[in-house]
C-alpha cells in the first residue's frame, strides 16, 4: 500500500479515509503486515535503493549463485550484518560477524579466498579481520592487524600473494593466511585528478576495491568526499598489470557521480564491482536520498558494461532513480521483521546496543523487554536502537509505570544531544526534545500506557493511548528533516529507540513497526 500524506490533513483521519476506500480487507492487512520498502517491483525490474536504511559503505562478494554483503555498522552491536541474496535486489539478513565492540566500524570489505570468507574492517584507529567458512557463521573473534587507515580492500594475485589496500592510495602486504600485515603500507596510487571547478567536499581518495580480470587489476575507488554537497562523491577506476601499479586512469571516469543537485540521489559513490553467474557485471554503491538524508546512506545497484578496449562503465541511460532490469537469480525471502513481541529470552537481531555498553541492563523474558535505568537523563543513558526502513513510518510500544525516580520512553534518536520523543514518569507524559523537557499529560492513574511516534515526511507526530485502541495525538509537531550528518555531523541517522533512566526498571511490551510509504 502506498500512503499519500498531506500537511493539512491529520494522519489519523487519512488512515480512516484509506480504510473506508480500501475496505475491511485492506484494514486488516495494515494491522498484520509491516509494509516495509521493497526494491523488487515484481515485473522483472527493480527501483533503487536495493537496501533502504543507513547501510553505508557496502561491500559484496559472489559465491556461486549466492551473494553476500556487509556494510558499515558504526557503533551498533551486534555489527557487520551479513546479508544474503541470489539476485542482488532481494536481501535478507543471516548473521552478524561482530558481537563485541572494538570501535566504530567503517567501510568493511567482504571477500572469499580459497575456502574461507574474510571481512577486513577499520575500527578504533586500527584495521581488523574476522573469518568464517560459512557466511551464516560462526565468525571468528576480531584479529588486530596492527595497521591504521580506513576502507581496507583485499586483493590476491593469481599466485596467491595477498595485499591490503587502504585510503590515500596505500597498500600493505598480508601474510598467506590473511591474518597479519607483514610490511609497511606504501603509496601506490594517486587517484584521478578531477576538474578543479567541480563542487566536492574534499579529494578524499578512499574505498579501494580491486578486481582481477583478463590480466589487469582494476582499482575501483571513491573520491570527492562521502557527504557534503550533493555533487561531491564519485566512483573512479584505474587499471594496472600489477597490484603495485603503475596505474592508468579510466577514460570513463567518473564511473558514477551525481552531476545535478536536483537529482533524487545525492553524494553517490563507494562502489564495489560484482559479476553475476550469466557473465554480466554490476556495481553496488551508496548514496543519500536528497529528500531524506535522515535515514543515512542507502545501498544502490547499477549495471556495468565492459568496452572492447577493456574498460568498464555504466551503460548509457541507466539511471539510479528509474526502474532497471533485475539481475539473473531468484528472489529469496527471510526474517526482516522489525516488530517485536519480545518472545524468548534474547534480543532479536534488529536491536542494537550502542558500543555494547551496559548490555546486561537489557533483559527479555515473558514477552517483555526490561531495561534497567542507565544514567540520570537521556543525555547520558544507553538507548536500545533499531534501523527504520521506510521514509515515513510509525513505531508503537507499551511502556510500564516505573518506580519513583525512574523513567522510560520512546524517542527518535540521532545522538545524545539530538533526539525527540516521549517519556512516561510519575503518572505523566513528557515531551523530550534536544535536551529540553516539558509535561504534556498529567493524571494517568494506570500502570502502563501506549506511546506512538509517526515520522510523516519529516513531521514527527506523537500519540498516546491507555488501551492501544483509542489514540490521542499530542499537541505539538516537530520538524525533523535536519537530523542528519550534513547538519549535525557524526555520521548518524535518525532511528527509533527505547530507553530507561534512573535506579529502577522499565518494562516494554508489544513493539510495533509500520512502514507508511
Amino acid at each position: 500500500m502506498h500512503t499519500i500524506f498531506t500537511k493539512s490533513v491529520p494522519y489519523a483521519l487519512l488512515l480512516l479515509i484509506q480504510f473506508t476506500a480500501y475496505g475491511q480487507t485492506k484494514q486488516q492487512h495494515i494491522k498484520t503486515v509491516e509494509n516495509q520498502y521493497s526494491a523488487d517491483l515484481g515485473n522483472g525490474t527493480y527501483l533503487n535503493p536495493v537496501l533502504k536504511g543507513n547501510y553505508a559503505d557496502p561491500s559484496v562478494v559472489r559465491d556461486g549463485e549466492d551473494y553476500y554483503l556487509t556494510h558499515s555498522s558504526f557503533d551498533n552491536i551486534p555489527g557487520l550484518t551479513i546479508w544474503h541474496s541470489k539476485d542482488l535486489v532481494n536481501w535478507t539478513p543471516i548473521a552478524n560477524a561482530l558481537t563485541e565492540f572494538v570501535g566504530g566500524v567503517w567501510a568493511p570489505d567482504i571477500i572469499k579466498f580459497k575456502d574461507k570468507f574474510y571481512i577486513y574492517f577499520p575500527a578504533g584507529g586500527k584495521n581488523w579481520v574476522v573469518t568464517a567458512t560459512n557466511p551464516a557463521g560462526p565468525w571468528s573473534k576480531p584479529v588486530d592487524l596492527k595497521i591504521g587507515g580506513i576502507d581496507p580492500g583485499h586483493v590476491a594475485t593469481p599466485e596467491g600473494k595477498r595485499y591490503l589496500n587502504l585510503n590515500d592510495g596505500r597498500m600493505a602486504p598480508l601474510s598467506d593466511d590473511g591474518l597479519s600485515v607483514t610490511g609497511p603500507a606504501k603509496k601506490i596510487y594517486e587517484g584521478w585528478p578531477y576538474p578543479k571547478d567541480w563542487i566536492t567536499e574534499c579529494f578524499c581518495l578512499e574505498s579501494p576495491k580491486l578486481t582481477y580480470r583478463n590480466g589487469y587489476y582494476y582499482m575501483t575507488a571513491a573520491q570527492g568526499g562521502t557527504a557534503g554537497p550533493p555533487t561531491s562523491h564519485m566512483v573512479v577506476s584505474a587499471r594496472s598489470k600489477t597490484p603495485f601499479g603503475p596505474w592508468e586512469n579510466s577514460p570513463n571516469n567518473p564511473i558514477i557521480r551525481n552531476t545535478d543537485r536536483n537529482n533524487k540521489w545525492a553524494s553517490i559513490g563507494h562502489g564495489t564491482l560484482v559479476d553475476s553467474p550469466d557473465g554480466k557485471w554490476w556495481m553496488i554503491f551508496h548514496g543519500f536520498e536528497a529528500a531524506n538524508r535522515t535515514i543515512g546512506r542507502q545501498i544502490l545497484l547499477l549495471p556495468i558494461e565492459w568496452t572492447k578496449d577493456g574498460w568498464f562503465r555504466v551503460p548509457k541511460g541507466a539511471d539510479p532513480a528509474k526502474p532497471l532490469k533485475k539481475p539473473l537469480g531468484k528472489a529469496i525471502s527471510g526474517d526482516k521483521q522489525l516488530s517485536d513481541n519480545f518472545a524468548g529470552s534474547t534480543l532479536r537481531s534488529q536491536w542494537n546496543i550502542l558500543k555494547d555498553q551496559n548490555a546486561s541492563n537489557f533483559r527479555v523474558a515473558n514477552n517483555t523487554l526490561s531495561i534497567k535505568g542507565i544514567g540520570s537523563s537521556i543525555e547520558n543513558t544507553q538507548p536500545l536502537t533499531m534501523m527504520p526502513v521506510n521514509n515515513s513510518y510509525q513505531v508503537t510500544v507499551n511502556v510500564s509505570k516505573a518506580p519513583a525516580g525512574t523513567k522510560g520512553g520512546l524517542v527518535l534518536y540521532y545522538n545524545s544531544k539530538y533526539y525527540v520523543g516521549l517519556e512516561f514518569i510519575d503518572n505523566a507524559i513528557y515531551r523530550l526534545y534536544n535536551g529540553g523537557r516539558g509535561r504534556l499529560v498529567s493524571g494517568i492513574s494506570q500502570d502502563n500506557i501506549y506511546l506512538r511516534l509517526t515520522d510523516d515526511h519529516h513531521d514527527l507526530l506523537c500519540y498516546y493511548s491507555l488501551d492501544g485502541k483509542d489514540w490521542k495525538r499530542l499537541d505539538f509537531v516537530t520538524e525533523i528533516s535536519g537530523y542528519h550528518h550534513n547538519i549535525l555531523g557524526g555520521w548518524g541517522y535518525l532511528r527509533p529507540a527505547l530507553f530507561a533512566v534512573g535506579e529502577g526498571d522499565v518494562q516494554f511490551k508489544d513493539f510495533q513497526y509500520q512502514g507508511l510509504d
